[in-house]
């Protein structure tokens, strides 16, 4: 298993003591609204916080097909590339709730 993405570690906080109730407080530069993490341990006692994200149920479908997921990698490296087509407004197919 593959945990570390990147060997380019840096030091956020040192001599960082728990808490009277063994808990470890973060630094806030490194916490992230809706971020979960799971937590690694090695043989050297060293502690990995892996973050995760929590997607609806509604749209795991996009993840487990490799085939939409694909085209949609495309699309965004295509419009972050400038590679885009101008469709006018589509404002005349939205429907007034009023």
């Amino acid at each position: 298993m593959t945990i570390i993405k990147d060997n380019n570690l840096k030091i956020i906080a040192e001599s960082v003591k728990p808490d009277s109730k063994k808990r470890v407080v973060l630094p806030k530069s490194v916490i992230k609204d809706g971020i979960t993490y799971h937590i690694y341990i090695n043989s050297y006692d060293q502690i990995i916080l892996d973050p995760q994200v929590i997607i609806p149920l509604s749209e795991l479908w996009v993840f487990e097909n490799k085939d939409i997921l694909a085209s949609i990698d495309k699309g965004m490296a295509e419009s972050a590339n400038g590679q885009v087509v101008k469709r006018g407004s589509f404002a005349e197919y939205i429907e007034n709730e009023a």
